[in-house]
């Protein structure tokens, strides 16, 4: 099975959601450091549509702008939260992981047995 993970290797989640990844057999790994590699706008909103959670479920709050930008208001758009996730790859939660049977917000890590 193929398995990609938009992975932080700063993020203990990312790191446990990675390592189970690696040890579940006959997982074939692609790891994207999201940072460096970012997803598009429109990966981004596929991502989030394959999990069934809005972007605003898919916005990290803690140790990003999202505040600043006014995108935890109740009337920031999921536009307007996609834009700034393309343009500033740290406000989109981690990690994310997509394999053929679909995609989750591994968090906790332990979600990602889901679609394994």
């Amino acid at each position: 099975m193929k398995a990609t993970i938009w992975h932080n290797p700063k993020c203990g989640t990312s790191r446990k959601t990675l390592a189970i990844l690696q040890e579940t057999p006959g997982v074939d790994l692609a790891v994207v450091e999201y940072l460096k590699n970012p997803p598009t706008r429109a990966k981004l909103e596929q991502l989030f549509g394959d999990a069934g959670i809005t972007p605003q479920e898919g916005l990290r709050v803690r140790g990003s702008p999202a505040e600043e930008l006014g995108l935890t208001k109740a009337d920031a758009t999921a536009d307007q939260i996609l834009d700034a996730m393309a343009e500033e790859p740290m406000l989109i939660n981690r990690p994310l992981v997509e394999t053929e049977i679909g995609v989750r917000l591994c968090r906790p890590q332990d979600i990602v047995q889901e679609i394994l």
